[in-house]
């Protein structure tokens, strides 16, 4: 064993040096031209939509069209893609500028948050005419009955059950600080904001928190409570960008300047009523609303639906299809690929080294433990990039263990005396391995690989979150929009993709069994 552990070492040094130069070419290639302006939005209908209005209103003076990454997730995400370059700028607002991301006071002006900023390279600019504040709503008529008007008045009814947002919940401007200002007994339970108003509507939840610019407030006729004691800051819309944006884009950041002031909180609510009301694209509602305000008629007065949204047929079959299923197909076949390029050779090293093996499989098993969402944000921060390529070492991390226990399970299965007749025939322990015990486990690999492929498709959803596309792109939309037949769009063609992948592995499989056979 000591005299195959510097080759083992060896060999682990050039995996890892493999995985390293994929991932560098990857990330290169994952990098957009220097010459495109990259405009991210978080993960909720408001953004979606000012995205669109930033990339639509930049595009006339860009050299190239503007590349729009779209429900990147929360704010560390969408931050953290900002710091890194991934993105150049994205709507954010006040608030959550002074208090989330520069830990300061609420009542930071402009320019402290500028000079905070500056030395990362990072600026504040181009209020956009309203503020979206948060806030706590609850039904009308259970407010009525217990007579709640403030969130003093819900303090004092513990019973009361909170449905709050992840994001909101570890703020620092959310739950915490707000239960201690107000001494509210409650323990909430995380909800996706998304789908928070089914949950309030059905009961399930008696609170919930809420942007004071959605759509769905005065549509179910929720109760805002007024926050009496002051504890939420101004979250007015603003643009957070690079610093070197005006300068690379002059022509473009004149257009986005002119946004100045040119939504104010009506015009708000009705875009986001469009999106989630009338199901209309966001596109299309940055569109009408630029076109509103160039003539002078009021936003929301154009009502056409975007004909790929009518219908679920129309959104399981629209124009994204194609590029999601190239997306979808590309996350899965290289992250398989590469683990399979590292899960094969490296199991096979080490299967002859029982201590060793263990170490190997189980530090590869600890890895299923950790939440994709998790491992993303880690190799999010490890890498400095969003996209493509933490996706990709994501799923290749999650491919590894099948397909590595099903290597060594395979070898295992090779009966001792086939080793010995190939060492009697005077074979190294290389060509056994190559000409003897491979060939025998290979069927016993193939399943870890179909094992391996059929998670990666299901996994592969979760890249939407950090702009890398796929299928999840309409899950994680459908979410933010809570359009059940939006998430069935999703969910649907990555179900169909599994069994076909499923279907072609059990050919593969059956043809060598047949091969085994003669």
């Amino acid at each position: 064993m000591s005299r195959r552990l510097p080759a083992l070492s060896a060999f682990a040094a050039c995996c890892i040096a493999l995985l390293l130069a994929t991932v560098s070419s990857l990330a290169l290639a994952a990098q957009p031209a220097n010459d495109t302006l990259r405009i991210g939005s978080k993960r909720f209908t408001e953004s979606y939509i000012l995205a669109q209005v930033l990339a639509q209103t930049a595009a006339p003076h860009t050299p190239t069209p503007p590349s729009v990454l779209q429900g990147l997730g929360n704010t560390a995400i969408v931050y953290e893609a900002l710091r890194s370059g991934s993105i150049d700028l994205y709507p954010e607002y006040v608030g959550t500028i002074s208090q989330e991301i520069l830990k300061g006071e609420a009542t930071m002006t402009t320019q402290a948050m500028n000079t905070a900023l500056a030395p990362l390279g990072l600026g504040v600019a181009v209020p956009l005419g309203f503020n979206d504040g948060y806030a706590l709503a609850m039904r009308e008529d259970m407010a009525q009955r217990l007579g709640i008007t403030s969130l003093s008045d819900l303090a004092k009814h513990p019973a009361l059950k909170l449905g709050l947002s992840n994001e909101f919940i570890g703020r620092a401007d959310g739950w915490r600080g707000l239960a201690q200002r107000y001494g509210a007994p409650q323990v909430p339970v995380a909800l996706d904001h998304g789908l928070a108003y089914d949950a309030i509507t059905q009961k399930q939840v008696d609170v919930i928190d809420i942007y004071t610019t959605d759509a769905k407030i005065g549509h179910l006729g929720l109760r805002v409570l007024k926050d009496d004691k002051a504890y939420f800051p101004r979250y007015d819309a603003v643009l957070l960008y690079r610093l070197d944006v005006p300068t690379r884009f002059p022509q473009a950041w004149a257009a986005l300047q002119k946004l100045g002031g040119s939504i104010d909180e009506n015009a708000m609510i009705a875009m986001n009523a469009r999106a989630e009301l009338q199901g209309v694209a966001f596109d299309v509602i940055a569109r009408d609303h630029l076109a509103a305000k160039a003539g002078g008629a009021p936003a929301a007065t154009n009502t056409t639906q975007d004909p790929s949204q009518r219908g679920f047929w129309a959104k399981l079959f629209g124009p994204d299809l194609a590029r999601l299923t190239r997306q979808h197909l590309a996350l899965t076949l290289i992250s398989v690929g590469l683990a399979a390029l590292i899960g094969i050779p490296l199991a096979v090293w080490v299967f002859p080294h029982p201590r060793l093996r263990a170490l190997v499989l189980g530090a590869t098993g600890l890895m299923q433990t950790v939440p994709s969402l998790a491992l993303l944000a880690m190799l999010i921060s490890l890498l400095g990039v969003i996209g493509t390529v933490p996706a990709l070492m994501a799923l290749a991390l999650y491919a590894l263990l099948p397909i590595m226990r099903n290597t060594v399970a395979g070898l295992n299965e090779v009966s001792p005396g086939l080793r010995l007749a190939g060492q009697a025939l005077g074979m190294t322990a290389g060509q056994r391995m190559r000409l003897v015990e491979l060939p025998l486990a290979l069927p016993t690999i193939v399943a870890g690989v179909r094992t391996a492929t059929a998670i990666a498709i299901g996994t592969a959803t979760i890249a939407a979150f950090i702009g890398a596309g796929g299928y999840g792109e309409r899950i994680v939309t459908g979410l933010a929009l809570n359009d059940g037949q939006l998430l069935l769009a999703g969910a649907l063609p990555a179900t169909l993709l599994a069994l076909l992948s499923e279907a072609l592995f059990e050919g593969v499989e059956w043809l060598l069994r047949r091969r085994r056979g003669g």
